[in-house]
């Protein structure tokens, strides 16, 4: 969904399952791109912090798909932008070439800028689901948003300890 769209959004049910679509959609491509990161990573606490997240990632596709189910809607993906952008950024550095501690220093900044790009959708929509009265929503919604808030940290320690501190500094 672009950030000047010519849609109409009359109620916060509209805004909510657009937000659900979004996210969907936003999982779905990091399903593809994580295992991309992984290979990419030099560090093996690296690669197992993504292959791990993937996992959790996939929890999240189906946790979307439970909100869905939810609301007696078949679950529907509408184009994130701003996945795209992230993951195509992310890219650059999986294909790129140089000292491998910069380039998992690299990744790592990628991996959280997406990070945070999913912890503010679902805070988003968890408000939503809140103001709706969709309880059993809000908690599937933050129980996602606790694992991205702590894979995010996870990245932080990965970087403070092993990453950063390799890279040459010069």
């Amino acid at each position: 969904m672009g950030l000047f769209t010519s849609r109409q959004f009359d109620t916060l049910n509209e805004l909510f399952l657009v937000q659900l679509e979004d996210l969907y959609d936003a999982e779905h491509r990091l399903t593809k791109a994580l295992p991309k990161m992984a290979d990419a990573a030099d560090s093996a606490e690296l690669k197992e912090a993504f292959r791990s997240h993937l996992q959790e990632t996939e929890g999240h596709v189906r946790r979307l798909e439970q909100i869905f189910s939810l609301l007696d809607m078949e679950p529907e993906r509408d184009s994130c932008d701003a996945m795209k952008g992230l993951i195509s950024e992310g890219d650059d550095f999986v294909s790129a070439k140089g000292d491998p501690a910069v380039l998992d220093a690299a990744l790592i900044a990628s991996a959280q800028r997406v990070e945070h790009y999913e912890m503010a959708g679902y805070g988003t929509a968890r408000a939503l689901a809140n103001q709706l009265g969709m309880q059993r929503a809000a908690d599937l919604l933050q129980e996602t948003l606790d694992e991205e808030g702590a894979a995010d940290k996870k990245l932080t320690r990965i970087a403070e300890s092993y990453a950063n501190v390799a890279s040459p500094q010069a």
